[in-house]
């Protein structure tokens, strides 16, 4: 049998992890995986939609997507030339306070997935074919997303719950804005958003850590962008003074999406544990927790209900999603709000906390177990600044969450007549 202490030393921790801040700005973190033959890198740029105009939402989007299209040195084609005869993968993705990449390759190919990062994030050409066939990709994806109950209830409950904050406006844009922006948009966002301060680069896998920091100095340390603005500071948000809904109707459909919430707790909070671990109580552990269990199991109103968690370097949300038939929305509704309620009033029991903080210490080494992973794990203590000891101590930290924390992190952040409440459908 394992022992406690030797499973927390599998842990990444202090001692195997290995991080190094190159000249640059750009900060490195390793661990080593010799029992693979393969390795993970995977990072950040502190780029996104906050550096957007309303008048060009959807830009951060355009350009993350279009940087894999050609450069300076190889048009598309070669590109994916080159990673397809390794058996090697790699792409890009926006954000709103970051955006990120991902690679994955045999260990001996990490110099290729590092001299494609390196290619494409600084010497992107922005081909006008490519971009055009972007843009008639994302305006099918848009025009999906108009008739997607599930997409147009979450983007109507951020426009409520984050009224007048940069979180109310969707990432990917809208038709008009997608069409306005321009080539030399794409070349402007680039030049000033994307450069080496704030990057971050996870390599994980069969390779040793000082030797990945030293690959990634020769692909990337002598990048400067002097021209790389300073991110936008992002605002403080206020739950609703009332509970306000809003409707979307689209013809034709057999199914009401709804999301219920307020404002939550950012990822660096002190209470963000104990809202987290009753989250898990009130719509994730199980059946979906208390809120399936009542909508959906006992009520037989929804199709599926669940609670999540959303917090990260700014403002988060605390919300329930479900699907239900388009006669059923004001049960369903009535039913989640006076769960809601009764969650703040009476708590969680001592059993569904126990049982809530054994799946989260259980599930952890087994979100640890591929070298995507960890390489998520680091990202996720440089992001949130959470120390190289954070999963060392993890076990602790949840364990160490009392009943009467939840109850506390309910009633400051649950207000059930200061909701957001949204529903699309016809």
């Amino acid at each position: 049998m394992v022992s406690k202490k030797s499973a927390a030393v599998s842990l990444p921790g202090p001692d195997d992890i290995h991080r190094e801040t190159l000249p640059n700005g750009i900060t490195v973190l390793s661990r080593a995986n010799f029992n693979s033959p393969s390795v993970v890198m995977s990072g950040y740029l502190a780029s996104g939609s906050l550096f957007e105009s309303d008048e060009k939402l959807g830009l951060a989007d355009f350009v993350f997507s279009a940087l894999m299209r050609g450069t300076a040195k190889r048009d598309m084609q070669a590109i994916y030339d080159a990673l397809e005869s390794a058996g090697a993968g790699f792409g890009y993705d926006s954000g709103t306070y970051t955006s990120g990449f991902s690679g994955r390759a045999l260990a001996e190919d990490l110099p290729l997935l590092l001299d494609v990062l390196s290619e494409t994030i600084q010497f992107p050409t922005f081909p006008t074919e490519q971009i055009e066939r972007l843009r008639a990709q994302m305006l099918t994806a848009l025009a999906i997303r108009a008739q997607d109950t599930s997409d147009m209830a979450d983007l109507i409950f951020n426009e409520m719950l984050f009224e007048g904050h940069p979180y109310a406006r969707p990432d990917d844009g809208w038709p008009e804005t997608v069409r306005s922006i321009t080539r030399e948009d794409m070349q402007d966002f680039h030049k000033r958003t994307i450069g080496p301060r704030g990057m971050v680069i996870a390599i994980v896998g069969a390779v040793d850590p000082q030797r990945a920091v030293e690959t990634a100095q020769r692909a990337l340390g002598a990048w400067t962008n002097p021209a790389q603005e300073e991110r936008p500071a992002i605002p403080e948000q206020s739950a609703p003074a009332q509970t306000k809904k809003r409707v979307h109707q689209i013809a034709g459909k057999s199914q009401s999406d709804l999301v219920i919430g307020t404002i939550g707790p950012r990822r660096k909070d002190e209470d963000f544990m104990a809202a987290s671990l009753g989250n898990s109580v009130l719509g994730q552990f199980g059946m979906m927790g208390r809120i399936g269990d009542v909508v959906r199991e006992k009520s037989g109103l929804a199709y599926y209900a669940s609670s999540s968690l959303n917090a990260g370097t700014g403002p988060g949300s605390w919300e329930v999603s479900a699907g239900v038939n388009p006669l059923n929305v004001q049960k369903a509704v009535d039913l989640i709000v006076a769960e809601l309620r009764r969650f703040v009033q009476k708590g969680v029991a001592a059993q569904e906390l126990a049982d809530s903080q054994d799946n989260y210490v259980g599930r952890l080494p087994l979100s640890l177990e591929s070298n995507g992973g960890v390489a998520g794990a680091l990202l996720n203590i440089e992001r949130f600044d959470l120390g190289l000891d954070y999963y060392r101590r993890y076990d602790g930290l949840v364990r160490g969450v009392t009943r009467a924390q939840v109850r506390a992190a309910a009633e400051k952040f649950i207000d059930a007549d200061r909701l957001a409440i949204a529903v699309a459908g016809p």
